[in-house]
């Protein structure tokens, strides 16, 4: 028995051994191979820079092979040089300055105009409005300019002045304005508020903000001493942030001391456990989380954690499946480097990625096929599972917009304005409306919409024709035409365009297409928000739920 005992411990010693001469060797394998490969493309570009034929632009061509061998990687590993510091800054914290407006170009004027000047901010406060047609920035003109023209002229150092001309549609007058620049960064929370039935209301639409669990918090309570008995966190198109935020948002409806999420990476210092670290604020009050397939990274942790710990009932469609976490590192000559240092997995011990990125051949992507993914379990027990973003608990499609209601918003070289000019002659006609959740156009206000658009000889492409042509052609190829032409032309006939007949059809979408931007006007993002509850088929789903406790139980607690 001593000599077997013997034996085993030599040979366990002997795989030891081998073992560590194999990590060795690869280890050494891999340093030869990066230093060969940086002495490869050193010796290139030293060639290159000497005979090319024409004289090279080195931050151009060395930051091309720079991106292209980070885009082979990720889309989250950037490379900012120090001459893009701006973006990196506006990337990090969402802040930039500028007059915070939104444009966009109108192609039927050749120019770019003013489309939603932000509350508050400089735009709102000179007194721009929706419309106005931006003709010059001092003594730069902007006529005929594209919006990225436009903005990079309008944005600059916070403090900094510039005369802005522009004309308003509505009265034909051109106007000055004197504009300060200023820091600029979107409400981390545009809109909440306790509606009907005690249900309270949140919209939380980035997590950039470092106080936006701050503001969440004070919010939450402002609303539970108004009397709020069941809350809803809208975290749609939501595309994530700190982390941090996401942790502290957690915790104000878990107890103390529960790890929410943790960090794993190549590097022991990449390895964190983010627990929760003070009391709760409430750990009882119903919660659903709306969420959809913009909502990513911080929003996933937000409700992929309170789905773990059955401490809320998410709803909606699957979110963007972002389990990867960046950090930023500073570079020589002042460049900044954001890259991907781990993967995050959340309470139940899953990770979310819905995307592997292979590094082979230049680098590609393959998304996480279901039958693929792992099972995990809630804090209670139910199945949950990796990969693929968060699915909902109860999944609520969003009722989907029409083909006509895309080109009657449209912006793009084809549009015919026709739903700008007569929401501009509607604001010239009203200085002032309902409240923002009161507000609805009256049906005579729709007549004189649909009398406007069908003057402008307004035209859209059918889908329906479009899958016509196309099968058409394929009878035509194969042979199939000449005998079926009368019954394709009996289905042509049926599917020629009738657009009153598709106004009509299509009201009900259209009116609160029109009455979402015209509530902008007058109660800006906020306003817009409130505005859409009364038609968001997500959130009344929510509310549904909520007013019936047995379902809302059962979904977190089922009978077994």
């Amino acid at each position: 028995m001593r000599k077997l005992l013997l034996s085993f411990v030599v040979a366990l010693v002997g795989f030891a051994t081998t073992a560590k001469a194999q990590t060795d060797a690869s280890t050494s394998e891999h340093n030869f191979e990066v230093s060969k490969n940086i002495e490869t493309f050193n010796a290139i570009y030293k060639t290159l820079d000497m005979m090319y034929v024409d004289t090279l632009n080195a931050s151009d061509v060395i930051g091309n092979g720079i991106n292209s061998m980070l885009r082979s990687l990720d889309p989250y590993t950037v490379y900012y040089p120090e001459e893009k510091s701006k973006d990196f800054d506006l990337m990090l914290s969402g802040k930039y300055a500028g007059i915070g407006a939104l444009i966009r170009y109108n192609f039927v004027l050749g120019n770019t105009v003013i489309d939603e000047p932000y509350e508050g901010m400089p735009a709102d406060e000179a007194g721009l409005r929706k419309g106005d047609i931006i003709l010059a920035i001092d003594d730069s003109t902007m006529v005929g300019k594209n919006t990225a023209y436009v903005s990079s002229h309008l944005r600059g150092e916070a403090g900094t002045t510039f005369v802005l001309t522009f004309k308003r549609p509505a009265t034909g007058k051109t106007m000055k304005r004197k504009i300060t620049r200023r820091a600029i960064q979107m409400p981390d929370i545009p809109y909440y508020g306790l509606q009907p039935n005690g249900i309270g209301y949140l919209n939380l639409n980035s997590f950039t903000n470092e106080n936006c669990a701050r503001d969440l918090r004070r919010d939450f309570l402002e609303m539970r001493q108004k009397g709020m008995k069941a809350f809803v966190l809208d975290l749609r198109n939501n595309g994530g942030g700190l982390l941090n935020q996401a942790v502290a948002i957690v915790n104000m409806f878990v107890p103390k001391g529960i790890s929410i999420v943790k960090t794993k990476g190549k590097i022991k210092q990449t390895n964190q456990d983010y627990r929760t670290t003070v009391e709760p604020i409430d750990t009882v009050m119903p919660i659903v989380v709306l969420v959809n397939g913009e909502s990513a990274s911080a929003s996933e942790i937000t409700s992929g954690s309170l789905q773990d710990l059955d401490r809320a009932v998410i709803l909606g469609t699957r979110t963007y499946g972002k389990g990867l976490v960046q950090a930023t590192l500073d570079m020589p000559y002042n460049g900044q480097l954001k890259l991907t240092t781990s993967k995050y997995y959340i309470p139940s011990g899953r990770c979310i990625q819905a995307i592997n990125y292979k590094h082979a051949n230049g680098g590609y992507t393959e998304h996480v096929a279901d039958s693929l993914t792992h099972v995990f379990h809630t804090l209670g027990g139910r199945e949950v599972r990796d990969g693929g973003g968060i699915k909902p608990d109860v999944e609520v499609k969003p009722d989907s917009l029409p083909n006509i209601a895309f080109y009657l918003a449209g912006t793009g070289r084809d549009s015919s304005e026709v739903l700008l000019n007569w929401e501009l002659k509607y604001i010239k006609a009203h200085p002032t409306i309902a409240p923002a959740g009161e507000f609805h156009i009256t049906d005579a206000d729709y007549a004189d919409f649909k009398k406007d658009v069908l003057a402008s000889k307004f035209k859209y492409d059918g889908e329906t024709e479009k899958y016509l042509q196309q099968l058409v052609k394929l009878a035509k190829f194969e042979g199939y035409y000449d005998d079926a032409k009368p019954e394709f032309d009996a289905i042509e006939k049926k599917l020629k365009h009738n657009v009153a007949k598709d106004l009509d059809y299509n009201s009900k979408v259209i009116r609160q297409l029109i009455e979402a931007d015209l509530v902008t006007v007058y109660y800006y993002q906020r306003g817009a928000i409130e505005n859409s509850l009364g038609s968001d088929k997500q959130y009344k789903a929510a509310v549904d739920l909520l007013l019936n406790p047995e379902k809302y139980n059962n979904i977190l607690h089922p009978k077994k």
